[in-house]
C-alpha cells in the first residue's frame, strides 16, 4: 500500500496538473452552461493542453472525463447537453487525471451565482470537514481518527455523513487498498504509515444520511431530496504528516 518517493513524485505532478484544470474552472461564468459543457472544457484541457488522460473515463463504463453533481446530487452525477446551471445551485465537480501512468483525483464544489446561506454553509462546512480529516493524517495515525475528525465537525455543524461511499487508495488505479471512511472511532482501523497514498472525499447533507440510485445506475441522490456537497483531494502520508497532492493554485492550508 505505500509508494516509494519517486512515485509519489510522479503522483504530485498528476496532482498539480489537476489542480490547473480546477484554476480554469474557477473562471468559468457557470450560469447557463450546461454540464456537458463543462466536462468537454475539461476533457479538452487534460489531453489536449496538458498531454494526461481523462482516468474516469471509461472506467466501469462510464463515458465521461467528470462527474457533476448538482444540487440533491451526492455523487457520479452524469454530465448532460440538457442539464443548465442557474444561479442559485452549487455543483461538485469531480476529476480524475493520469500522467506518466498515476493517477490524481480531486473534486469541488461550485457555488453558481447567488447562492442562498443555507447552502452557502453546506458547502463551506464540507470544505472544512475534508481539511480535519487531512490533518488527522500522519504516520502512527490510524483510518478511524481521520473519519471521527470528518463526522465530528459534520455532527457539530448539524449535517449527516454519507457512509455508502469513501475515499480509497490510489496510485497507478483509480481504486486500490485502503478504503477511507468519512466516520469512524479514534484509534481504530489501519495504522497509517509514511509513503500511504489516498483520498478524503466526504459528502456531507443537509438532511438525513440516506442516498438511493437513480435508474441511470450512476446517479446517487439523497433520499429526503436535500442538498448534499462534496469535496475531495488526494494526500500522501510523510515521514512527519501529510502532503496534499492536489492542493489547488489558489488554496492555502488552514491553521
Amino acid at each position: 500500500m505505500t509508494k516509494r518517493p519517486e512515485e509519489i513524485e510522479l503522483m504530485a505532478e498528476s496532482g498539480r496538473l489537476l489542480a490547473s484544470v480546477f484554476g480554469h474552472l474557477d473562471k468559468l461564468d457557470l450560469i447557463g452552461m450546461s454540464t456537458m459543457q463543462v466536462n468537454d472544457l475539461a476533457e479538452r484541457l487534460i489531453v489536449d493542453e496538458l498531454q494526461a488522460r481523462p482516468a474516469s473515463k471509461g472506467q466501469y463504463g462510464y463515458a465521461y472525463a467528470l462527474n457533476s453533481s448538482r444540487n440533491h446530487v451526492v455523487c457520479h452525477g452524469v454530465p448532460s447537453p440538457t442539464e443548465l446551471l442557474e444561479s442559485g445551485d452549487i455543483v461538485n465537480f469531480d476529476i480524475t487525471l493520469e500522467k506518466n501512468g498515476y493517477i490524481a483525483d480531486s473534486s469541488k464544489t461550485y457555488l453558481v451565482g447567488e447562492v442562498a446561506p443555507l447552502a452557502r454553509r453546506l458547502v463551506q462546512v464540507t470544505y472544512e470537514a475534508m481539511w480535519k480529516g487531512i490533518k488527522a493524517v500522519r504516520p502512527g495515525a490510524r483510518l478511524g481518527d481521520v473519519g471521527h475528525a470528518i463526522e465530528r465537525h459534520a455532527r457539530r455543524n448539524g449535517y449527516t455523513v454519507v457512509r455508502e461511499y469513501c475515499g480509497h487508495g490510489i496510485g497507478r488505479e483509480m481504486h486500490e487498498p485502503p478504503q477511507v471512511l468519512h466516520f469512524g472511532k479514534p484509534q481504530t482501523g489501519l495504522v497509517l504509515q509514511e509513503g500511504m497514498v489516498f483520498t478524503i472525499e466526504p459528502m456531507l447533507n443537509g438532511g438525513g444520511r440516506s442516498v438511493v440510485t437513480e435508474d441511470d445506475g450512476w446517479t446517487v441522490v439523497t433520499r429526503d431530496g436535500q442538498l448534499s456537497a462534496q469535496f475531495e483531494h488526494t494526500v500522501a502520508v510523510t515521514r512527519n504528516g501529510v502532503r496534499v497532492l492536489t492542493l489547488r493554485p489558489d488554496e492555502r492550508v488552514p491553521h
